[in-house]
């Protein structure tokens, strides 16, 4: 009896990951070198019913923060993103250099080229509810870093 009742739960826990459908790919974080503080990590998310980012934590960094970059006539700016970024439905957003990305600020540690980062993404689904996707991100020199694949709770 108790082993076909751990094995519904089981089975139930899976079907709960898969029934996520947040996607996070081609995640990656720009390196740094010995005494920098601040840097950005950056990847693509899709949301298949729709979702919104509320934010973005890292156990490496002392604030971390959604930012957006945008051209105001002849002038770049860079401002934070308070009340999260919309995921729509079945489109992909893509959080790249000179637009949405995360901020990364007081570093505790320098971000060599070839380790990884953890970061904990948390959405609010259009129920209301919310939801983690944790991630080990890789660091590197410039975007050719390969896809990650998240860790969804």
């Amino acid at each position: 009896m108790k082993l076909k009742t751990l094995t519904l739960i089981a089975a139930l826990a899976c079907c709960t990951v898969y029934a996520q459908d947040i996607e996070v790919k081609d995640a990656w974080v720009r390196a740094t070198v010995p005494g920098q503080k601040a840097t950005g990590a950056f990847m693509k998310i899709t949301a298949k019913d729709g979702a919104r980012l509320l934010y973005v934590s890292s156990s490496a960094a002392g604030v971390t923060e959604l930012h957006e970059m945008k051209l105001q006539g002849d002038v770049m700016s860079m401002r934070a993103v308070v009340d999260g970024l919309d995921i729509p439905a079945g489109k992909t957003v893509e959080l790249k250099p000179g637009g949405y990305h995360v901020m990364l600020m007081d570093l505790k540690v320098t971000l060599d080229k070839d380790r990884t980062l953890p970061l904990t993404l948390v959405f609010k689904d259009l129920k209301g509810a919310e939801r983690k996707v944790e991630l080990k991100v890789p660091v590197a020199a410039q975007s050719s870093a390969t896809g990650t694949t998240p860790h969804q709770h």
